[in-house]
């Protein structure tokens, strides 16, 4: 992999395939740029893409206290190393923090993202609140399993699965990353979706959800599309939160069309 050095200082490991346009894939919770790696090879054909390890994660580095601001740093990092008129793809609350990237001002044209994990509602709220409250309370705990355990049962694994999970030697990679799910859980916030900052989100956006996902993840993308100036929406019949990618592979590619086109014009 190669790695880039954040505006902290940070280096940001990522991983560069395919050709044409550039496109860089920011993965959600929990996950490092192999998770993205069957995806990103459905696109390689068609764009240049770059998938990479967030901060804390994998090969990249973490130079302790994270905050939104930095994490909007590593994907502008990334952004920067893939070139010229990149766009952006954003998984779940990979997604979030490329809308939060761009509303700061970061210069992309075309994004799409999956399900950002956003709970609006009262009842949203109230549930965001004390998931937040009891990660913080596992974390400062040491008890990194209980955290992975956490995020396991909001994104709704079952008990018993989690617990074969603990089995297996991907458990103390979980556990490894397990301190970056108060990272991703920063990004979304109290839950709401943020309308007035995303106000500023000039890309042309689509909003992407699966059509067996739960009725508040499908509602939460509806109210973002709208909040979003040039935001449109898109349901994946039969998918759910965890996509497949030679399902959500040509929609993106059908999307980022336009600069495929353009790519190939001036090169």
């Amino acid at each position: 992999m190669d790695r880039i050095l954040s505006a902290d200082g940070t280096p940001i490991a990522y991983r560069r395939q395919g050709d044409g346009p550039p496109l860089v894939l920011a993965g959600g919770a929990l996950s490092t740029s192999a998770a993205d790696a069957p995806l990103a090879a459905l696109l390689a054909p068609r764009f240049t893409v770059l998938t990479y390890d967030r901060r804390g994660r994998g090969a990249s580095g973490d130079a302790g206290r994270c905050s939104v601001a930095r994490e909007v740093e590593d994907l502008a990092a990334v952004v920067g190393a893939a070139g010229p008129g990149a766009s952006v793809f954003g998984m779940s609350s990979g997604g979030a923090l490329a809308l939060e990237a761009v509303a700061a001002g970061l210069s992309v044209e075309l994004l799409a993202v999956y399900e950002p994990p956003y709970t609006p509602g009262a009842s949203g709220l109230l549930f965001k609140a004390r998931c937040t409250a009891r990660l913080h309370r596992l974390l400062a705990a040491g008890d990194r399993g209980g955290a992975v355990e956490l995020f396991l049962s909001m994104t709704g694994v079952a008990e018993e699965t989690a617990a074969r999970m603990r089995r297996t030697p991907m458990w103390a990679e979980l556990e490894a990353m397990a301190h970056t799910l108060a990272y991703d859980d920063a990004l979304l916030g109290d839950g709401a979706v943020p309308v007035e900052r995303f106000a500023a989100v000039a890309a042309r956006t689509l909003v992407i959800c699966g059509g067996f996902s739960s009725a508040p993840a499908r509602a939460a993308t509806r109210t973002l599309a709208e909040a979003l100036p040039r935001g449109r929406h898109r349901t994946l019949t039969g998918q759910m939160r965890e996509v497949a990618p030679q399902v959500i592979a040509p929609v993106l590619a059908d999307f980022f069309a336009k600069d495929v086109y353009a790519y190939r014009q001036t090169s």
